[in-house]
């Protein structure tokens, strides 16, 4: 996929975010103020990566908000996003594809939505800045990618995508 692409949804709001397995029991520990827990490196919340919609479903821990084609929109049921946006989209080719990051929510390496781009690059300092946002290949699982939306030095958005998702064309 194509980066301008993945950057305007991104920016729209139809990315989404992850956690570990073993970070799903710290997600239960969510307040009305934000999230906690980790995003990555294969999911969040008991939703990982490359999940079928058919597992996705049965945790339980999402609902669905729109269907267009090759994709579906989500939101993880503790974290509801805005009218015009989701916090997930599944593939019908290869499961769970992105996971935006709630607010709160940290990378295990420390970076979160307000976390600086100094920040960014000293925790992924093989970040790959040559494209129109910054990504990082996620220490621990080499066939996803973080993506980090920044305005003024500091991350907006960040997203646990697939490496091969196939969502935000």
């Amino acid at each position: 996929m194509a980066r301008p692409a993945v950057a305007a949804a991104l920016a729209a709001g139809i990315a989404l975010t992850g956690a570990t397995a073993a970070s799903a029991a710290a997600t239960s520990a969510d307040t009305a103020t934000g999230a906690s827990g980790t995003l990555g490196p294969y999911g969040y919340g008991g939703v990982r990566l490359g999940m079928t919609l058919k597992q996705a479903e049965a945790t339980r821990k999402i609902v669905k908000k729109l269907d267009e084609g090759q994709c579906s929109g989500w939101d993880l049921k503790a974290h509801p996003t805005g009218r015009d946006s989701v916090g997930l989209h599944i593939s019908k080719k290869v499961g769970v594809a992105l996971i935006q990051a709630p607010k709160g929510v940290k990378t295990p390496e420390g970076i979160q939505v307000g976390s600086t781009m100094k920040q960014v690059k000293k925790a992924y300092p093989r970040l790959d800045t040559t494209g129109n946002y910054p990504v990082a290949v996620v220490p621990g699982n080499p066939k996803a990618l973080y993506y980090f939306l920044s305005n003024r030095g500091k991350v907006y958005e960040l997203a646990l995508a697939l490496k091969n998702q196939d969502c935000t064309n």
